[in-house]
Protein backbone atom coordinates (compact mmCIF):
# COMPACT_ATOMS: atom_id res chain seq x y z
CA UNK A 1 0.00 0.00 0.00
CA UNK A 2 1.59 3.17 -1.23
CA UNK A 3 2.37 5.78 1.85
CA UNK A 4 0.04 8.28 0.69
CA UNK A 5 -2.68 6.02 0.62
CA UNK A 6 -2.00 4.68 3.83
CA UNK A 7 -2.00 7.84 5.39
CA UNK A 8 -5.16 8.72 3.78
CA UNK A 9 -6.95 5.61 5.35
CA UNK A 10 -5.27 6.43 8.77
CA UNK A 11 -7.14 9.61 8.51
CA UNK A 12 -10.01 8.31 7.79
CA UNK A 13 -10.08 5.54 10.39
CA UNK A 14 -8.95 7.93 13.05
CA UNK A 15 -12.17 10.55 12.06
CA UNK A 16 -14.26 7.35 11.78
CA UNK A 17 -12.63 6.43 15.85
CA UNK A 18 -13.63 10.01 16.38
CA UNK A 19 -16.94 10.35 15.59
CA UNK A 20 -18.19 6.71 15.85
CA UNK A 21 -21.77 6.59 17.46
CA UNK A 22 -20.65 3.24 19.04
CA UNK A 23 -19.71 3.24 22.43
CA UNK A 24 -15.49 2.80 23.21
CA UNK A 25 -14.53 0.21 25.72
CA UNK A 26 -10.81 0.71 27.28
CA UNK A 27 -9.94 -2.60 27.17
CA UNK A 28 -6.06 -1.99 28.51
CA UNK A 29 -3.39 0.28 28.69
CA UNK A 30 -3.81 2.28 25.87
CA UNK A 31 -6.15 0.15 23.59
CA UNK A 32 -9.47 1.30 22.96
CA UNK A 33 -12.11 -0.72 20.77
CA UNK A 34 -14.93 0.20 19.39
CA UNK A 35 -18.01 -1.36 19.44
CA UNK A 36 -17.45 -2.18 23.41
CA UNK A 37 -18.45 -5.55 22.85
CA UNK A 38 -18.39 -6.83 18.77
CA UNK A 39 -20.78 -9.35 17.55
CA UNK A 40 -19.36 -12.48 15.42
CA UNK A 41 -18.95 -11.05 11.96
CA UNK A 42 -18.94 -7.32 12.78
CA UNK A 43 -16.18 -5.08 12.51
CA UNK A 44 -14.41 -3.36 15.57
CA UNK A 45 -12.07 -0.23 15.18
CA UNK A 46 -8.68 -0.38 17.62
CA UNK A 47 -7.14 2.72 18.81
CA UNK A 48 -3.75 2.16 20.55
CA UNK A 49 -1.78 5.07 22.23
CA UNK A 50 1.73 5.20 23.17
CA UNK A 51 3.73 3.38 20.23
CA UNK A 52 6.68 4.44 19.30
CA UNK A 53 6.64 3.39 15.81
CA UNK A 54 4.14 4.51 12.66
CA UNK A 55 2.76 0.97 12.11
CA UNK A 56 1.80 -2.14 14.30
CA UNK A 57 -0.17 -5.14 14.00
CA UNK A 58 -3.18 -6.31 16.88
CA UNK A 59 -3.39 -10.41 16.33
CA UNK A 60 -6.19 -12.15 18.30
CA UNK A 61 -8.23 -15.93 18.00
CA UNK A 62 -11.18 -13.78 17.34
CA UNK A 63 -9.89 -11.98 13.96
CA UNK A 64 -10.08 -13.02 10.71
CA UNK A 65 -6.66 -11.77 10.25
CA UNK A 66 -4.43 -9.57 11.98
CA UNK A 67 -5.09 -5.51 11.84
CA UNK A 68 -2.24 -3.56 10.47
CA UNK A 69 -2.06 -0.47 12.57
CA UNK A 70 -1.04 2.66 11.30
CA UNK A 71 -0.82 6.23 12.81
CA UNK A 72 1.88 8.95 13.44
CA UNK A 73 2.57 10.61 17.04
CA UNK A 74 2.33 7.55 19.40
CA UNK A 75 -1.16 6.83 18.23
CA UNK A 76 -2.20 3.78 16.26
CA UNK A 77 -5.53 2.86 14.96
CA UNK A 78 -6.89 -0.22 12.56
CA UNK A 79 -9.69 -2.29 11.55
CA UNK A 80 -10.11 -5.82 12.28
CA UNK A 81 -13.19 -8.37 11.40
CA UNK A 82 -14.39 -10.46 13.94
CA UNK A 83 -14.97 -14.16 12.90
CA UNK A 84 -18.18 -15.50 12.17
CA UNK A 85 -18.16 -18.61 13.97
CA UNK A 86 -16.53 -17.04 17.21
CA UNK A 87 -18.76 -18.01 20.10
CA UNK A 88 -19.25 -15.39 22.57
CA UNK A 89 -16.56 -14.56 25.66
CA UNK A 90 -13.52 -12.94 26.81
CA UNK A 91 -10.07 -13.39 23.75
CA UNK A 92 -6.78 -12.00 24.35
CA UNK A 93 -5.87 -9.35 22.09
CA UNK A 94 -1.67 -9.09 21.46
CA UNK A 95 -0.69 -5.34 20.23
CA UNK A 96 3.05 -5.25 18.78
CA UNK A 97 4.21 -1.72 18.07
CA UNK A 98 6.91 -1.41 14.98
CA UNK A 99 10.31 -0.22 17.33
CA UNK A 100 8.87 -0.63 20.65
CA UNK A 101 11.28 -1.84 23.09
CA UNK A 102 8.48 -2.69 25.34
CA UNK A 103 7.31 -5.56 22.88
CA UNK A 104 3.78 -6.23 22.88
CA UNK A 105 0.50 -4.84 24.82
CA UNK A 106 -1.76 -7.59 25.93
CA UNK A 107 -5.29 -7.08 26.46
CA UNK A 108 -8.84 -9.00 25.75
CA UNK A 109 -12.27 -8.04 23.97
CA UNK A 110 -15.16 -9.28 24.59
CA UNK A 111 -17.49 -10.44 21.60
CA UNK A 112 -20.78 -10.81 22.28
CA UNK A 113 -23.59 -13.35 21.16
CA UNK A 114 -24.50 -13.71 17.83
CA UNK A 115 -27.27 -11.74 16.84
CA UNK A 116 -30.28 -13.88 14.67
CA UNK A 117 -31.10 -13.16 11.64
CA UNK A 118 -34.47 -11.58 10.61
CA UNK A 119 -37.04 -13.74 10.59
CA UNK A 120 -38.52 -13.04 6.71
CA UNK A 121 -41.85 -14.77 5.88
CA UNK A 122 -42.10 -17.59 3.37
CA UNK A 123 -44.18 -15.40 1.37
CA UNK A 124 -44.73 -12.02 0.31
CA UNK A 125 -46.74 -10.02 2.50
CA UNK A 126 -47.71 -7.40 -0.28
CA UNK A 127 -47.00 -8.75 -3.46
CA UNK A 128 -47.48 -6.29 -6.44
CA UNK A 129 -50.19 -5.87 -8.43
CA UNK A 130 -48.12 -7.26 -12.23
CA UNK A 131 -51.16 -8.33 -13.84
CA UNK A 132 -52.25 -11.69 -14.42
CA UNK A 133 -48.73 -13.22 -15.62
CA UNK A 134 -49.44 -15.35 -19.01
CA UNK A 135 -53.09 -16.50 -16.77
CA UNK A 136 -55.11 -14.33 -19.93
CA UNK A 137 -57.21 -16.68 -21.67
CA UNK A 138 -56.78 -16.32 -25.09
CA UNK A 139 -60.72 -16.91 -26.08
CA UNK A 140 -61.07 -13.87 -24.38
CA UNK A 141 -58.87 -11.53 -26.11
CA UNK A 142 -60.72 -8.94 -28.78
CA UNK A 143 -59.16 -10.33 -31.77
CA UNK A 144 -61.44 -7.08 -33.25
CA UNK A 145 -58.85 -4.78 -31.86
CA UNK A 146 -55.63 -6.00 -32.69
CA UNK A 147 -55.07 -5.31 -36.52
CA UNK A 148 -54.94 -2.43 -38.63
CA UNK A 149 -58.51 -0.96 -40.32
CA UNK A 150 -59.14 0.99 -43.68
CA UNK A 151 -57.80 4.72 -41.96
CA UNK A 152 -54.30 2.79 -41.49
CA UNK A 153 -53.94 1.09 -44.85
CA UNK A 154 -54.70 4.41 -46.44
CA UNK A 155 -52.38 6.36 -44.50
CA UNK A 156 -49.80 3.25 -45.31
CA UNK A 157 -50.29 3.60 -49.07
CA UNK A 158 -50.02 7.92 -49.12
CA UNK A 159 -46.67 7.65 -47.40
CA UNK A 160 -45.43 4.86 -49.63
CA UNK A 161 -46.76 6.86 -52.40
CA UNK A 162 -44.73 9.84 -51.45
CA UNK A 163 -41.42 7.76 -50.54
CA UNK A 164 -41.69 6.39 -54.13
CA UNK A 165 -42.16 9.74 -55.96
CA UNK A 166 -38.86 11.67 -53.77
CA UNK A 167 -37.10 8.34 -54.98
CA UNK A 168 -37.63 9.07 -58.86
CA UNK A 169 -37.27 12.81 -58.40
CA UNK A 170 -33.87 12.58 -56.55
CA UNK A 171 -32.78 9.80 -59.49
CA UNK A 172 -33.69 12.27 -62.27
CA UNK A 173 -31.96 15.11 -60.27
CA UNK A 174 -28.68 12.59 -60.42
CA UNK A 175 -29.32 11.38 -63.97
CA UNK A 176 -29.31 15.43 -64.88
CA UNK A 177 -26.16 16.37 -63.18
CA UNK A 178 -23.88 13.49 -64.39
CA UNK A 179 -24.94 13.73 -67.97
Amino acid sequence: MGSLRRTLCTGVLAAFTAFAPTAAWPVGDGVTVTPSSPAPGGDLALRVTGCAGRTGTAASKAFVADAELTGTGGTLAGRARVRSMVGPGRYEVRVTCAGSPAGSLRTQVTVGAATAPPKTPATPVAPVSAGGGGSMRLSSADTRATGPDTVHAVIGLLLASAAAVVVVVRGTRRGRRTG
